[in-house]
């Protein structure tokens, strides 16, 4: 059986890490662009993780360009823009794809655990899923939720 633990992904600065890092954290798992309509929700997740780091909670953010090519950027570019645009400090990851043939293999787990309405795919930007301490995805939110919105969610799982 896959756990969230088995899966690992490159940082920004290319680093390759496990999440099994955080192994016993409530973890919020997003695809990210810096270029879409949505980007302003960078505030809103620096927000939660800011506010919860401490009892546990920890935001990952996954760039992705595959909706209307909003996530131009390479790595660095990413970076600065999150780092000087919305001062952004949980982890980033490097680019990649959440569907088709090179979908990330976590993206393709996480959509087996917790399918969207009506389908599995990841229909845009900021889809968020919700990971409990055992590592269970319990929730699923659609990039019109805005991170604020998940205080409640977040706060029953820490």
């Amino acid at each position: 059986m896959t756990s969230i633990y088995d899966f690992r992904a490159k940082t920004l600065d290319g680093k390759d890490v496990s999440l099994g890092d955080w192994r016993g954290k409530v973890m919020l798992i997003v695809n990210t662009a810096s270029k879409c309509g949505f980007t302003y929700q960078y505030q809103g997740l620096e927000a939660l993780h800011r506010d919860y780091a401490a009892r546990g909670l920890v935001v990952l953010g996954f760039p992705c360009n595959q909706f209307g090519h909003q996530e131009p950027g390479d790595a660095a570019e990413i970076a600065n823009f999150c780092s000087l645009t919305y001062d952004v400090t949980f982890p980033m990851f490097a680019k990649i794809d959440v569907n088709g043939d090179n979908a990330h293999p976590l993206y393709t787990w996480l959509k087996t655990q917790k399918r969207g309405i009506l389908i599995s795919r990841i229909k845009w930007n900021f889809t968020k899923f919700l990971v409990d301490r055992s590592g269970k995805v319990v929730a699923r939110f659609g990039p019109t939720t805005k991170p604020d919105a998940l205080r409640a969610a977040i706060e029953g799982l820490l």
